[in-house]
């Protein structure tokens, strides 16, 4: 199925998509390494066969020459059964041409959800569309809603935890940070300042600066932990992400 927008460089957005009839599309810590790997591999023009130009060759992922890539990613998360990702289109140090430049998101995305996919339907033998559409997006057009996504993104996490904690506000907020600072499947360590290979999936240099910066992150994370639905304004921004829960 074609998509109707044409993504523009420069320009923010966040992406989604679940499993099929909300199944589970990460079944294990294998699953997740996996498609951890594809958002760095398939961030290429490249065409790349993960079993003939990876585990064949025995190459390091993370040594892999992908070449430019196409699209910037500001942050991720990986949930059971869905995942989020806020991406940018930057402008290359090489000329891919105008087609490429408008159709980057579309080709990054159809790279990793088509490759995991295989990967997933020949370890559980199954057959069939692993993901429920096309991945979704919005556009961010402001500066509070950018924060927002960021700030969503990251704690998206804490229901794993605390189902309702953005009705009801943290129960624990120390127990829910460290739980947070170990949930290695997002981009949440990279911006804690953690060493560790998953940083290069990241192009934190085109996005806004309060991305880069780790007291500044943890800052604008803790204060949406410690969200008081009572007294904080109900943000409206035409997207509701937690729809994906339900």
């Amino acid at each position: 199925m074609q998509r109707k927008e044409n993504f523009v460089e420069g320009e923010f957005y966040h992406l989604y998509n679940r499993g099929n009839s909300k199944q589970n599309i990460f079944l294990d810590n294998q699953d997740r390494k996996r498609f951890i790997k594809m958002l760095y591999l398939a961030n290429s023009i490249k065409g790349i066969n993960f079993k003939d130009d990876i585990v064949k060759k025995k190459i390091n992922v993370w040594e892999f020459d992908r070449e430019e890539p196409i699209v910037s990613i500001g942050a991720w998360v990986l949930m059971p059964n869905h995942f989020h990702i806020l991406i940018t289109i930057p402008s290359p140090k090489l000329d891919f041409g105008l087609k490429v430049k408008r159709s980057a998101i579309s080709i990054f995305m159809q790279k990793v959800c088509t490759s995991y996919s295989k990967y997933f339907n020949t370890k559980y033998k199954r057959t069939g569309g692993l993901f429920e559409t096309n991945f979704k997006s919005s556009y961010i057009d402001t500066d509070t809603y950018s924060k927002y996504i960021f700030s969503y993104i990251h704690l998206n996490p804490v229901k794993l935890i605390d189902s309702g904690w953005k009705e009801k506000g943290i129960k624990d907020i120390e127990k829910t940070k460290n739980f947070l600072e170990n949930y290695e499947w997002s981009s949440y360590q990279d911006y804690c300042g953690k060493k560790r290979d998953q940083n290069k999936i990241l192009s934190k240099k085109d996005f806004p600066e309060y991305f880069n910066n780790p007291k500044i992150f943890k800052k604008e994370i803790f204060e949406w932990l410690s969200f008081n639905p009572d007294i904080s304004p109900k943000l409206d921004f035409g997207l509701e992400p937690n729809d994906l829960d339900k």
